[in-house]
C-alpha cells in the first residue's frame, strides 16, 4: 500500500503496488515491462518550493526523480520506462479560480517532470470529479484503475498498452 506522500518500487514476482482513494492526488506509475520492474508514487502537491524535510513522494517535482532513482537502483533503464498517471480529479466545485484546481496542477507538474527526464506517459486516467484506486502488478507492469461504483478496468496492459481513460 502506497499512502499519501510515499513511494514504493518492486521487482518481486507477485507483488502488487496500490494507492486507494486518489482524489486530487496523482498516482504516478513507472514500469519497465520487459524486466518486471515497477514503482508507484502517491503525489499530493505539485511543487516542493525547496522543502527538503518532507517525504520524497509528496511533491511532483521531487517524486518523479526519486521514483526514477529508486527504480534505477533496481536496474531499470530510463529509456525503457513508461509512465502511467491516475487521479488528478477536481474534488470540489470551483467557481472562479483554476489555480485552485490541485488535481490539474498535480497532473501538469508530474507530466512536466517526466518530460524533463525523458520518460513517456503511455496511459492516463485523470481529471473528472471522482476518486480512483490504482493497482500495479509488478509481473509485466499491468496497471488497473477503479472508480467508485464502477468495475476495475485495465488501463495499461503488461503485453500491450490499452489506452487512455479521461
Amino acid at each position: 500500500m502506497v499512502r499519501m506522500g510515499e513511494l514504493a518500487v518492486s521487482r518481486t514476482s507477485g507483488h502488487v503496488l496500490a494507492s486507494i482513494g486518489l482524489g486530487s492526488c496523482i498516482g504516478l506509475v513507472l514500469v519497465e515491462r520487459s524486466r518486471s520492474l515497477a514503482g508507484l508514487a502517491h503525489i499530493v502537491l505539485p511543487e516542493s518550493a525547496g522543502k527538503d524535510d518532507v517525504a520524497a513522494g509528496k511533491f511532483a517535482d521531487s517524486a518523479v526523480p526519486a521514483l526514477l532513482a529508486e527504480l534505477s537502483s533496481l536496474g531499470a533503464r530510463r529509456s525503457r520506462l513508461e509512465a502511467v498517471l491516475v487521479g488528478g480529479a477536481q474534488m470540489f466545485a470551483l467557481k472562479s479560480s483554476t489555480s485552485m484546481d490541485i488535481g490539474k496542477r498535480n497532473e501538469q507538474a508530474a507530466r512536466a517532470a517526466l518530460e524533463q527526464l525523458g520518460v513517456t506517459v503511455s496511459a492516463a486516467a485523470t481529471g473528472g470529479n471522482l476518486g480512483r484506486t490504482v493497482r500495479v502488478y509488478v509481473d509485466g507492469g499491468r496497471v488497473t484503475v477503479k472508480q467508485p461504483g464502477a468495475p476495475e478496468e485495465e488501463l495499461f496492459a503488461g503485453a500491450a498498452q490499452v489506452g487512455s481513460l479521461r
